[in-house]
């Protein structure tokens, strides 16, 4: 049995379900294929929408808790906005690799690497399903990136496979309100989102980041709760 403290509040206790394999779907491929359309055409306009939410982008990367000489993935990367935070957190010993599936966000994070000059910074195009690493990571960040997946349960295994035993994933991302009047507002933040981001609202993040590591804890709320900051840590290797 695994404690965990719920959205809600509450602690609540639940065995965890056995990894189950997940197949892609047309639909899948279809919403995968949508996203990379989305986020290519909005890749020259990301970092000035990103700069209200650097903030917050900072306080996740603080519950990472990297020291120096770490490898840290950074998921759903997009043109690189947490690059040189976490290259400055890893130092010049550490690594720093970021994976994104739209081939414009990819060049724009590969651009902001090179001008940098930082050589221990890697950026690869890759789909978060079917990432493979030579090395385990020692943490991993995704912000606002999960919930635009169709299949964050696929991405959530995929992450904690790159995970050493002991390593955490760090989630920022948003949902429908949960509670209170705000919810009125979610038709139109649905609409919105499917618009903006391709977001992907069927998908559940937490409910599948629980399942799948050992503690996920929701440890910071924003707008009525419908941002959250989620840490999750590997479930131990029998």
């Amino acid at each position: 049995m695994a404690t965990e403290r719920r959205d809600d509040g509450r602690t609540a206790d639940r065995t965890r379900d056995a990894k189950t394999a997940h197949t892609t779907d047309g639909g899948d491929e279809a919403h995968l294929e949508r996203s990379k359309a989305v986020w290519n055409r909005w890749s020259d306009w990301y970092a000035l929408s990103e700069r209200d939410l650097e903030p917050i982008r900072e306080a996740a990367m603080d519950r990472l808790e990297l020291e120096s000489g770490d490898r840290v993935l950074d998921v759903g990367c997009g043109p690189g906005v947490n690059l040189e935070r976490l290259r400055d957190d890893v130092g010049p010993n550490g690594e720093v690799v970021a994976v994104d599936y739209s081939p414009e966000m990819v060049a724009k994070a590969r651009q902001r690497v090179a001008d940098h000059g930082w050589e221990n910074v890697a950026v690869r195009r890759a789909d978060a399903t079917q990432m493979a690493f030579d090395d385990p990571f020692d943490a991993a960040l995704a912000t606002l990136s999960f919930s635009l997946m169709p299949d964050v349960r696929r991405a959530s295994e995929s992450v904690s496979d790159a995970l050493a035993s002991d390593g955490r994933f760090v989630v920022f991302d948003v949902r429908c309100v949960q509670r209170g009047p705000a919810r009125l507002a979610n038709p139109l933040l649905r609409r919105f989102l499917r618009w903006y981001a391709n977001w992907h609202p069927d998908e559940n993040v937490l409910d599948s980041l629980e399942a799948v590591f050992e503690r996920c804890e929701v440890v910071e709320r924003y707008a009525a709760g419908a941002g959250y900051t989620a840490v999750c840590e590997k479930r131990a290797e029998a």
